[in-house]
């Protein structure tokens, strides 16, 4: 494949990315494409790595480049001095379940970008792969393996900030919400709510996942997927795939404030615009749910594991989703518009 700089330059997501490389193992069939959006000369970027089955080579480059992106702006805005990155590996079948050698063979070539690019797990890549990983490129994280329980606390204390700022009162209790996915990040913010919300909606593709959590939490109320985002609640937490707030759903919106865990919640920035012209709370969805990145930073730089260091760093979120919502009033922007221009000014001064 011929993935030159001019065809490179030609995706929309393109964004005058640090590096952008095909990888291919003739021997295991292995191909993927690494993206660093911004790199820092001091610090290696960041991004995991998923493994996928794609339409098309180009969906993969595409993702590749959005989420690199995206990385560097949530990096930015959680105090890290690291550039966004991302790994996509193309699963050319979308049924293979051994994924050893293909991974191996990654890890060898990734390896030569150890001064560049730190890794770890997302999508299609398992846990108890990493350590496979490891032992062929040393630019591997996540063996803590705590991501979730950093992203869902991170995106608590959001809630809690948004709450205070609406209501004049961070407590969960007596408020309302409707949670749109329960996967490992929505039933983990679940977790955190239930104890004391009023009411709480729950939906989800998978029905057994809705039924493990109303086993749990018995007062949980269900609702399909088609109306999570309809409910007349104090907050809309997006926790499964981007675009949550869209074309199609925005004017349905019944809710004070949108923060939740899920990348990329607006289908465009236009909604934000959208959000907050009829006066809906949006918090940017890459401060709120970055807990998992610092958590895998501080695994970066700290030789051992401290909880309680990576969660004072992580409730550090409220106070920067603060900043932003006053400079939001201040400046009466939207939030996104306010979120954007202050990770920018981070992230492209990089050398």
């Amino acid at each position: 494949m011929n993935y030159t700089q001019d065809f490179i330059q030609g995706f929309p997501e393109y964004d005058k990315h640090h590096l952008v490389t095909f990888l291919h193992d003739e021997e295991t069939g292995m191909e993927a494409f690494v993206s660093i959006h911004r790199k820092n000369s001091n610090v290696p970027s960041f991004g995991a790595t998923r493994f996928w089955h794609y339409e098309s080579d180009s969906d993969a480059l595409r993702d590749a480049l959005r989420l690199s992106r995206l990385m560097s702006y949530k990096a930015a805005l959680a105090g890290l001095p690291c550039g966004g990155a991302k790994g996509v590996i193309i699963d050319r079948s979308g049924a293979v379940e051994d994924h050893s050698s293909i991974l191996s063979a990654y890890a060898d070539k990734i390896s030569m970008l150890r001064d560049s690019f730190i890794t770890g797990t997302d999508v299609g890549v398992r846990q108890e792969e990493l350590a496979l990983m490891r032992e062929r490129a040393p630019n591997i994280v996540g063996f803590n393996d705590n991501s979730t329980l950093f992203t869902s606390l991170g995106v608590y204390h959001a809630i809690k900030c948004t709450l205070r700022e609406v209501f004049s009162d961070d407590s969960v209790a007596g408020k309302t919400f409707a949670i749109q996915g329960l996967g490992k990040i929505g039933s983990a913010v679940l977790e955190h709510l239930a104890p004391d919300a009023a009411k709480i909606y729950v939906a989800d593709i998978d029905i057994n996942a809705v039924t493990a959590a109303v086993k749990r939490f018995p007062s949980i109320i269900p609702v399909s997927v088609d109306a999570i985002h309809k409910q007349n609640v104090d907050v809309f937490c997006p926790c499964a795939l981007g675009g949550a707030i869209n074309t199609d759903n925005v004017a349905e919106l019944s809710c004070a404030i949108v923060a939740g865990g899920a990348n990329n919640q607006l289908e465009n920035e236009e909604m934000g615009d959208i959000l907050h012209k009829i006066n809906i709370l949006y918090a940017p969805d890459y401060v709120v749910n970055a807990g998992g990145l610092i958590a895998v930073f501080d695994e970066y730089e700290s030789p051992t594991y401290d909880e309680e260091r990576v969660r004072s760093k992580v409730v550090m979120i409220e106070e920067r989703i603060q900043d932003i919502i006053a400079e939001s009033r201040l400046q009466k922007r939207p939030t996104n518009r306010v979120a954007n221009d202050l990770a920018e000014s981070i992230f492209n001064t990089y050398a």
